[in-house]
């Protein structure tokens, strides 16, 4: 997790492979773009998230990814939930927009560890959200967190490990859940194959 030390995240910060799943990630550019509308400059949005200056200078160039943790605190600094940063530039037709997405046109984020989130909700300005997770096997998000708000899912495909406050659950094929998210839960995948989880999350504040 790149939540750590901060000289470690400049440090294990990874690639950003070449290829990107329906439509090409701009999350750097929305990061950045946003610390300086609010004037902040990366020194100062380093000390706010406890990230070093070079990582988040990595992050905004596009150089490396955040893990689920790291985008938690970049947002938290900014004021805005993860939602915000779903960004792909791809055509929507006019006649779709704020109604459906199709599936070329989901919105992505790429984290560090593997794990893939598609925004299937065609609007940030609902009252629901609903995404696509897919988590390579041991990809973990290993610190809990808690933010607004209520969400249930449905675990499509694999094995998947999930702690609620002290409560901890085994997940396989068709089992689903719900928790309040102002309870601390963290996630992740024990098993040997992609597990793939879909997410319903009202108001939409992940």
């Amino acid at each position: 997790m790149t939540s750590g030390n901060p000289r470690d995240n400049a440090r294990k910060a990874k690639q950003v492979p070449d290829e990107t799943p329906a439509g090409e990630s701009f999350l750097g550019e929305r990061i950045r773009g946003l610390r300086k509308r609010q004037g902040l400059t990366l020194a100062e949005l380093a000390r706010l998230s406890q990230l070093s200056v070079g990582y988040i200078s990595q992050l905004e160039r596009d150089l490396s990814r955040p893990s689920v943790d790291t985008l938690l605190k970049i947002g938290r600094c900014l004021g805005v939930n993860i939602q915000w940063f779903f960004s792909t530039k791809t055509d929507v037709a006019e006649a779709d927009a704020g109604y459906v997405v199709r599936k070329d046109c989901r919105q992505n984020i790429h984290y560090d560890d593997g794990i893939h989130d598609q925004l299937l909700t065609p609007s940030p300005s609902g009252q629901i959200e609903m995404v696509h997770s897919r988590f390579p096997p041991g990809a973990y998000n290993r610190t809990s967190y808690t933010h607004e708000g209520e969400e249930v899912g449905y675990l499509l495909t694999g094995t998947f490990e999930l702690w609620v406050g002290e409560k901890h659950f085994l997940l396989g094929e068709g089992d689903s859940f719900r928790f309040a998210s102002n309870e601390p839960h963290r996630y992740g995948n024990p098993g040997q194959t992609d597990a793939v989880v879909l997410w319903v999350i009202t108001p939409p504040t992940y």
